[in-house]
């Protein structure tokens, strides 16, 4: 009879242990995935994209100024005279898919792009967030009367990028942003048509709406003889409701990937800087 219940006792421990431990596998598949969030507060850091996207739905219009440099201080007031403006529009398909269409009016260049969100900052499980971003140009500006051989596939470009960021603490955000870039036609001779850069850039919260951002760029394949410089940029955001304002000095006009990367003409030690801002409206 003892041996009996000996061994009911140790098959009652046996069933409430299993029962235990199944019910802590439960708990721990229920368990919310918690994911970074606010690693930046911009579709761009400041020229280069972030790996922020628009929500399914979600409708950004993005307005970009860059004015002429400042060197020229009054003459052309502080570069105020020769603003070059972006317009950029943006659409979620999903939370992790979104499109846009923009028009620059330096070079008047078209562009559509497509966003992708490929892996999401999780706590002990994804160190970082990895999104790719891909897009086509045309240059419109591009003349037959000073290329009388040009023709429509001259005029397009071609953009891909891995974009990797991760949060580090609530305060710093980092993104590396590896590029590939091909331009059908380039000024340059020596130049290559395909072309590789690698961006850096990171965002400091200064505040509940402030933060201070940056960005460079490093050209890897540029012609020996190239008069164009690597992009670097500062500035800082302000968000303000359903806006993301973004002020910011760069010696890069242009406001498209590839000619940030490939075309930025300015230089920091000599003040030749461009003003600008990024103005953000969700819908």
């Amino acid at each position: 009879m003892k041996q009996f219940l000996t061994s009911i006792f140790l098959i009652c421990s046996f069933i409430l242990f299993s029962q235990e431990d199944l019910l802590s596998e439960i708990d721990t598949d229920l368990e919310t995935p918690v994911y970074a969030s606010a690693v930046f507060k911009g579709l761009k850091v400041i020229n280069f994209e972030s790996t922020k996207l628009v929500a399914k739905g979600g409708f950004n219009f993005i307005v970009s100024h860059r004015f002429g440099t400042v060197k020229n201080g009054f003459q052309n007031l502080f570069g105020l005279d020769e603003a070059v403006t972006h317009l950029n529009f943006v659409y979620g398909i999903s939370d992790n898919l979104n499109i846009s269409a923009s028009r620059n009016s330096n070079q008047k260049i078209y562009e559509l792009a497509t966003k992708f969100r490929l892996l999401k900052q999780q706590a002990s499980k994804m160190p970082f967030t990895v999104v790719g971003y891909t897009s086509i140009l045309a240059n419109t500006a591009l003349d037959t009367d000073n290329l009388p051989k040009l023709e429509f596939k001259h005029r397009l470009s071609y953009v891909a990028q891995l974009l990797i960021s991760r949060k580090i603490n609530n305060e710093l955000s980092l993104i590396v942003s590896p590029t590939f870039f091909h331009d059908n036609y380039v000024i340059d001779d020596f130049q290559d048509n395909s072309q590789y850069g690698v961006g850096f850039g990171g965002r400091y919260k200064l505040g509940t709406r402030w933060s201070l951002n940056m960005e460079y760029g490093v050209h890897l394949n540029r012609s020996d003889n190239s008069l164009y410089t690597n992009p670097f940029s500062i500035g800082v955001d302000l968000e303000t409701g359903g806006h993301v304002f973004q002020l910011h000095f760069t010696n890069s006009q242009s406001m498209n990937t590839n000619g940030v990367f490939g075309t930025s003409t300015g230089d920091w030690s000599d003040s030749d800087v461009y003003f600008g801002f990024n103005l953000a409206r969700s819908f």
